[in-house]
């Protein structure tokens, strides 16, 4: 009697311990997708060390103390984004004339360095201890005295003799056309870019410089400094121009970035368009760009990811912007209200409370994005619909082939109802579809008939990511 009950045990644990082995596990603190489609597993998330990728995820505002990186170095690692984007701080670095203290971004630049991280090194802003030397803040002025420019090409020369063999990217100031002074005269912000940049060069003639880092799209300035500079004979200091656009539907960007693309190439091949930093916030009606919806942790995702997959398709260096939220109510910015387009959420003492959505989001992205090594034309692609939608073919270093897909119609929204459409495609033998924002793997029915194959995938207004099975890993 007692073996019997003994063995009666043994069956429940056993049976519990074989259900709960067959469970998937998805994760809880993303919003589920809601579909017909049977869920066969979640993709398995990479770390920086195991990872390879060129993108980059802006680690800014740490000069106005409105982040602080050692609250969320930890974080970086467990995303797996190799590149960030720091602004270097004169005003936080020199505050007496002539004396420089470099210990609050050596113990940034040394650590990021230390975890394999790449940093990528911007020189601004101003600083006002100097007359004529512009402010610490976003829209404040760059230095234009003869004692400013004098002050900032020695704190430029120190911090690249300071950081050559660690910092091998910089970028010349931060979004010049927030100002005032921009509208007034192009010519001052060109000698800036190039007297800083010969600066940068002269110490590491391997440093790599973007310029200008534009907010906007200002077609007949952006004409003006690409001439100055041409004139100048001074195109060839630089690797990349950066932009930064904003747009609620972010597909809607692309447009801009063709006539910006059209108008560089008139002038040079020889400099890359890079996407500088976009991001979108979590929550709607706060600061900064994209504040006048009503966001969430989901459409911040989807718009990360719709965005992101687009610039790499059009093979746009890429960031996503920002690591965590930023407290601009700490200082007197031109940015008057918390910034929340952090993919980690702070309190008021720049302390990390939790991972977003959107951090989820953008790591399932970063673990998929070896399998999106080459984009080719989608032209062997048929979707049965008649919604807009971006489809991106992919093949990997293997010549293993992929595509994402989405609707793209409008503002990505809060709805997580996936609905099934039919694709005609060709070269698939197990494909499964991958959620992107979620990371849940679903599987793909296929049809062949009369020599025709048709796959039916989930679909809605983020990436789905349809793959072989065999390519990808699964917790």
């Amino acid at each position: 009697m007692q073996l019997l009950k003994k063995s009666s045990a043994l069956a429940i644990v056993l049976t519990f311990a074989f259900a709960s082995c067959g469970k998937i596990e998805v994760n809880e603190s993303v919003a589920q997708p809601d579909t017909e489609f049977e869920l066969i597993g979640v993709i398995r998330t990479k770390t920086l060390s195991q990872t390879h990728n060129d993108l980059t995820v802006g680690c800014e505002v740490l000069d106005r103390d409105y982040t602080d990186y050692h609250k969320y170095k930890d974080y970086l690692e467990e995303l797996g984004i190799h590149k960030i984007r720091l602004q270097a701080g004169w005003a936080k670095t020199e505050k007496e004339k002539g004396v420089y203290d470099f210990a609050w971004l050596d113990s940034i630049i040394d650590d990021a360095v230390a975890r394999g991280l790449q940093p990528w090194l911007e020189t601004s802003y101003g600083n006002p201890i100097y007359e004529g030397g512009g402010t610490k803040y976003l829209a404040g002025g760059w230095p234009v005295s003869d004692e400013a420019l004098a002050a900032w090409d020695n704190w430029v020369r120190a911090m690249a003799e300071r950081y050559k063999g660690k910092v091998r990217e910089w970028e010349i100031w931060n979004e010049p056309d927030l100002n005032a002074m921009f509208y007034q005269d192009r010519k001052p912000l060109v000698d800036l870019q190039i007297r800083t940049a010969e600066i940068i060069k002269s110490v590491d003639p391997d440093a790599r410089i973007a310029a200008f880092a534009w907010c906007g799209w200002h077609p007949d300035e952006f004409t003006e400094c690409l001439s100055l500079l041409k004139e100048r004979g001074k195109l060839d200091l630089f690797e990349w121009i950066s932009y930064h656009f904003y747009h609620y539907r972010p597909e809607d960007m692309y447009s801009q970035v063709a006539d910006m693309q059209d108008s560089l190439d008139k002038f040079t091949s020889g400099i890359v368009l890079r996407q500088g930093e976009s991001g979108a916030p979590s929550a709607g009606h706060m600061g900064g760009a994209l504040s006048e919806y009503d966001w969430s942790e989901i459409s911040q995702g989807k718009w990360a990811l719709r965005r992101m997959i687009s610039d790499h398709g059009k093979g746009i260096p890429t960031t996503i912007f920002c690591i965590c939220d930023m407290n601009y109510t700490k200082d007197k910015d031109s940015i008057k209200k918390k910034n929340l387009k952090g993919l980690l959420e702070t309190d008021a003492d720049n302390n990390i409370v939790r991972k977003k959505e959107s951090f989820y989001a953008v790591q399932n992205l970063v673990a998929l994005w070896e399998l999106m090594d080459e984009c080719v034309p989608a032209t062997g692609i048929r979707l049965e619909t008649e919604e807009s939608h971006s489809i991106y073919e992919f093949k990997d270093r293997k010549g293993g082939k992929s595509f994402a897909v989405w609707m793209d119609s409008r503002t990505p929204d809060d709805n997580v109802v996936m609905n099934a459409v039919n694709v005609g495609v060709e070269g698939f033998r197990h494909p499964v579809c991958v959620d992107i924002r979620s990371g849940n793997v679903y599987k793909a029915e296929i049809e062949t008939i009369d020599g025709v194959t048709r796959l039916k995938i989930p679909m809605y207004d983020s990436p789905v990511f349809v793959v072989e099975k065999e390519s990808i890993n699964l917790k």
